[in-house]
């Protein structure tokens, strides 16, 4: 893979983000006129990188934030299974301090090591992994020049923590917030991470799926 760099997006903002929501069920809500915005200014962002492929998942958001990046380069969007939010369960379409602290506590356990932790009748971080590592090979065989992924918060952190090692540092990832990773050896290594670490104590800024 000599070449390529993986550009994973988070999507831009939605009203389930405005309101803490936990959304993850696709295809989801769409982006509101600031998630449109945003998505603009992302394809501005990347409209002079080397960009030869842009994919996102079934969600309807993580489209739309893919459509501008991909109209700069004259490509289409390609949708991905297996890239989409980590599934919340009996907690699906919930807001509220009680919720959210629940979807933390299972948060916390997985960059505790816990993988096998699940949200209540939804997926645990191995679940996670298990369906966005393969489609991540799907989209990267062959690749060259940069591969834009939109995704989603949370599943873009356990993705990019399995291919950098459990020990590497993850942050929490802003709407539109990009992870660049670079192919070194027989791993990645990475190369540029927006963002910045939540606040301790507010269990809103973790990067709850939404």
């Amino acid at each position: 893979m000599s070449g390529v760099r993986l550009v994973m997006a988070r999507h831009g903002e939605t009203a389930a983000n405005v309101q803490h929501m936990l959304d993850t069920r696709p295809p989801g809500l769409p982006l509101n006129e600031r998630g449109h915005t945003q998505a603009a200014a992302l394809g501005a962002r990347l409209a002079a990188d080397p960009v030869s492929a842009v994919h996102a998942s079934v969600a309807v958001r993580a489209q739309q934030t893919a459509a501008p990046v991909a109209a700069a380069h004259g490509l289409d969007v390609r949708v991905v299974d297996g890239v989409h939010e980590v599934f919340c369960g009996e907690l699906e379409g919930r807001s509220g301090r009680a919720a959210l602290e629940r979807f933390m506590a299972v948060y916390e356990a997985w960059w505790a090591g816990d993988l096998d932790a699940r949200l209540p009748g939804g997926e645990s971080a191995r679940d996670v992994r298990d369906r966005f590592l393969p489609a991540l090979d799907g989209i990267l065989d062959g690749a060259s020049g940069d591969i834009v992924l939109v995704s989603h918060g949370a599943a873009i952190r356990l993705a990019a923590a399995a291919l950098l090692g459990d020990t590497a540092e993850t942050r929490f990832l802003p709407n539109t917030g990009l992870v660049v990773l670079r192919p070194d050896g027989d791993g990645w290594a990475l190369e540029h991470w927006d963002g910045a670490m939540p606040v301790a104590g507010d269990v809103t800024a973790g990067g709850t799926p939404a």
